[in-house]
């Protein structure tokens, strides 16, 4: 992956930050203070199910993207590294296809 791509993972992980604080409304917590790596679920940041959903809407809403089959992609709720990644194949995906 280029500079240009780091560039843009970034972007993505910063824009992931923001919208789940404010959409999901994490009050004790800032966006800087998720870390890339950090479990959204259970004992990481302590999201559950209802979070996961509103996650998707972020997903559609925020990049245009439709996550199917979201039971079988727990891979891509793990954090927002993982989040960020499926944001950026996905876009650059449809980029490739379009």
């Amino acid at each position: 992956m280029g500079t240009e791509g780091v560039q843009d993972l970034a972007r993505i992980r910063k824009t992931l930050k923001e919208l789940l604080v404010k959409d999901l409304s994490l009050e004790d917590i800032t966006p800087e203070e998720i870390k890339d790596d950090e479990v959204l679920f259970g004992e990481g940041l302590g999201l559950d199910s209802l979070d996961a959903v509103e996650i998707v809407v972020i997903l559609q809403r925020n990049f245009g993207l439709d996550v199917k089959d979201m039971e079988n992609r727990k891979d891509i709720f793990y954090s927002i590294d993982s989040l960020a990644r499926y944001v950026f194949e996905s876009r650059k995906d449809s980029v490739s296809d379009g």
